[in-house]
């Protein structure tokens, strides 16, 4: 292994160890209340060094929710290429969202919020070129299970697009008027019961009578 290579290899070692120490302190405290010194010092870092890789906490925040993103894409995916039914499909479709939101909250609920037409705007190209790749990758993957639905006669004959967007626009919105409800009583979670209720009602929305 060249020089090269070496430097590149142990700069995304560094970048991996800020990026999950970032996850830790995000998650306990939020994003609010946490601070890039309290990151570094849970990465083991100054702060100064923690700024070479990334220019501020939005950035770093940012990048946390691309990440998910991407994984959410990867996932879906992976749903496209199995061997059941497109019912089965759209179920784990369902799965995956609830993994993504158990897996942290936080994070994915600020994906939602960079998803807004005014977020986007304040967005780096590189991260908004980002954002746009997995998206494209995730809806395209729910547009392709509709589409071989609809082809299969098993799904009502409406645009894919569109009904690919009420899929993912009833995620977001049941994770983020649901989960807000946890401020007025941080002991009920009703996300995951609520976002199955959901895909119930979807599918069977979706069946061509």
């Amino acid at each position: 292994m060249g020089i090269y290579e070496r430097k590149q290899r142990e700069k995304e070692k560094r970048k991996r160890e800020i990026i999950d120490a970032a996850r830790k302190i995000f998650s306990n405290k939020g994003f609010n209340t946490a601070t890039i010194e309290e990151i570094a010092l849970e990465a083991e870092l100054s702060p100064g060094t923690l700024y070479l890789y990334f220019k501020s906490k939005e950035e770093l925040h940012t990048s946390l929710s691309i990440e998910i993103l991407k994984y959410l894409a990867d996932e879906i995916q992976k749903v496209v290429g199995q061997d059941i039914s497109v019912e089965e499909k759209i179920e784990k479709f369902c799965d995956v969202f609830i993994e993504m939101y158990e897996y942290d909250s936080n994070i994915l609920i600020n994906l939602f919020h960079l998803q807004s037409g005014e977020t986007l705007k304040n967005l780096s190209d590189e991260f908004l070129q980002q954002i746009k790749t997995h998206s494209i990758m995730a809806h395209g993957a729910m547009v392709d299970v509709i589409q071989e639905g609809i082809d299969q006669g098993a799904f009502i004959d409406e645009h894919p697009v569109a009904l690919a967007d009420i899929l993912w626009s009833s995620y977001a919105g049941v994770v983020l008027w649901v989960d807000s409800k946890k401020l007025l009583n941080s002991q009920k979670d009703f996300v995951k019961s609520t976002l199955k209720t959901a895909f119930k009602i979807i599918i069977k929305g979706l069946k061509k009578e």
